[in-house]
């Protein structure tokens, strides 16, 4: 559990500065892999260890919130970016993964909040250009496409620490997706148009009103669910029932949302877990609603009707 309200009210008692002696928020593992790309272009392949390190620098050495952090606090991610053509010198095509954890409260188990592929990780990179950022302004697309997912990082976590706790870093996502869209170089997936899980839909439906359930059942799940599973499985199990019932009506009015689908990339084998030990009635329960919402692992889900 995080004690960030607790921390911020010591250090406005003891007047002591919240940055000095604390962790940037992220501690996210990057690993870029060039193995698969296609292409001549590549000369120097020393550019992707180089390109790797500033993206873990970035990452993980900003500030992106004014709150308080320890080390011990930083929210655990991986971003793996599988660069998979290069059709022109020093342009890059790929294809990125991003995972976010957090642990559960009086477990060694962690949960992943977010499991979520972009599919169109593309990028202009060279070691002389500058890297600039500015989160009001479109500068560079490689920053523009890191910044976005560390704010959805961040975004994702704090929702399931507090009810719609992820809602400011969802608006400063969306904010960097408008400006990327309206610039010469940075359509494609910030758009509407094409994939329907691309970064646009991605950040449309967090944002969205007909979301704010969901947004509440993420923080039910795993603070009233998965925090208190240890101490009370029977009414945790009964949650996640409650949870899934929300997410089903969110689902009517917004199918096959990319939302919703990076949910079930997320928890599929960790709902089953939960619920294969409950009773016959919720595990009945808990098939009907999985199977509807998330068909592709059906086969999976149908072992609870062991």
């Amino acid at each position: 559990m995080k004690f960030r309200i607790i921390i911020l009210i010591l250090v406005v008692i003891s007047g002591f500065s919240p940055r000095v002696g604390l962790a940037q928020e992220l501690n996210c593992q990057v690993t870029v892999n060039f193995n698969q790309a296609q292409s001549t272009q590549v000369t120097d392949r020393q550019i992707f260890p180089q390109l790797q390190a500033f993206i873990t620098d970035f990452l993980n050495n900003r500030r992106w919130t004014s709150d308080a952090f320890n080390p011990e606090e930083r929210i655990n991610c991986k971003l793996i970016i599988d660069i998979l053509k290069v059709p022109a010198q020093n342009y890059y095509e790929g294809r990125a993964q991003v995972i976010v954890t957090r642990p559960v409260y009086g477990s060694n188990y962690e949960t992943v909040t977010l499991r979520y592929i972009d599919n169109a990780f593309n990028f202009p990179y060279r070691l002389s250009d500058p890297m600039y950022f500015n989160e009001n302004s479109y500068s560079n697309e490689l920053t523009s496409l890191l910044a976005f997912h560390a704010l959805i990082m961040l975004g994702v976590d704090y929702d399931s620490f507090s009810k719609q706790g992820g809602k400011l870093f969802f608006q400063r996502a969306y904010n960097i997706m408008s400006l990327a869209n309206q610039s010469a170089v940075g359509g494609g997936a910030w758009g509407a148009q094409g994939d329907i899980r691309n970064r646009y839909w991605l950040i449309e439906n967090l944002q969205s009103q007909q979301f704010v359930p969901y947004h509440e059942a993420l923080y039910t799940y795993h603070r009233q669910a998965l925090d208190n599973f240890t101490a009370n499985p029977a009414n945790s199990r009964q949650q996640v029932l409650d949870v899934l019932t929300t997410i089903r009506q969110v689902s009517q009015q917004r199918p096959n949302s990319v939302v919703i689908n990076t949910f079930f990339d997320a928890k599929g084998e960790e709902l089953f877990n939960i619920m294969n030990e409950g009773s016959r009635e919720d595990r009945q329960k808990a098939f009907t609603l999985l199977s509807t919402l998330d068909p592709a692992k059906t086969e999976v889900y149908r072992k609870l009707l062991r």
